[in-house]
């Protein structure tokens, strides 16, 4: 990458005190929260650094712990962008059919690889030489791949034609919602906490008998605790269902639900409440 642009990252102090970043057009902010920074962003801010403040940032790039972890984020994406600047993705001007509707715009990856967006969604479209290349436990047949997961499958396939950032989060994609195949094709056992979808299914086999809270609102009528709606195993399409009080220190929703302890939790009829 000896032709990669002479993109880097610029810290400094902002007018209130905060650590902030730029990385060409783009801004963070550092915002002290509870237990670490909330990172906020923003784009094209003319002003310099030093004289941002916490008003101009209207977008949101999630939670790191401390200021080393925010420097090194955004360290991330001053390489990403840098590796970016040198992989050829030409707009193609053609506008086309795709399973989300008419594409706006389209680019060219490679030879029978193009990545499409339309007003509401948008994804890969494979050749049929390219999407053969595609491992067949996740290969889909028409070549469409869609941009929220089935990205992942593209990237992890043609590595080349993707930065280092985007393989990172391509294989944290694949572990989250694809594990069985990931397993399978690297001979590995994810452990928990590597695989959204693995832990929400061990988690509904641990607790298929138990009441999970499906819907929860503060009691005006009981201060100080919960009103919770639960159904067995969280199904919400069973139509049984039992509402339960819960202390409102106690509840929070968790990863996949509040499971329901009826030793501990007072249970209710809506007439009685």
């Amino acid at each position: 990458m000896s032709n990669a642009p002479s993109i880097t990252a610029m810290f400094a102090r902002t007018a209130e005190g905060h650590l902030a970043a730029q990385v060409d057009d783009l801004g963070w902010l550092a915002i002290p929260v509870v237990g670490g920074l909330r990172m906020a962003s923003a784009w094209r801010l003319s002003k310099p650094i030093g004289t941002w403040v916490s008003a101009d940032f209207y977008g949101a790039d999630g939670f790191v712990a401390d200021e080393i972890a925010f420097r090194t984020h955004v360290e991330d994406v001053a390489q990403h962008k840098r590796e970016l600047a040198v992989l050829s993705r030409p707009e193609t001007g053609m506008r086309v059919g795709t399973p989300w509707g008419t594409s706006q715009q389209s680019y060219h990856y490679a030879d029978g690889i193009l990545c499409h967006s339309t007003a509401g969604h948008g994804g890969f479209y494979l050749g049929s030489e390219r999407n053969a290349s595609v491992h067949a436990m996740w290969r889909n047949g028409d070549g469409w791949y869609e941009e929220d997961a089935e990205w992942a499958k593209v990237a992890f396939s043609f590595p080349r034609l993707f930065t280092t950032r985007e393989r990172r989060c391509a294989a944290e994609t694949l572990c989250n919602d694809y594990p069985d195949v990931w397993e399978h094709i690297h001979g590995v056992t994810l452990a928990p906490g590597e695989s959204r979808v693995k832990d929400e299914r061990q988690f509904r086999q641990r607790h298929a008998a138990d009441w999970i809270v499906v819907s929860a609102i503060q009691s005006d009528r009981h201060p100080g605790f919960i009103e919770c709606v639960a159904k067995i195993g969280g199904n919400r399409s069973l139509a049984d269902e039992r509402l339960y009080l819960v202390p409102g220190h106690e509840y929070q929703a968790g990863r996949f639900g509040f499971v329901i302890d009826e030793r501990e939790h007072q249970r209710f009829e809506p007439q009685a409440a």
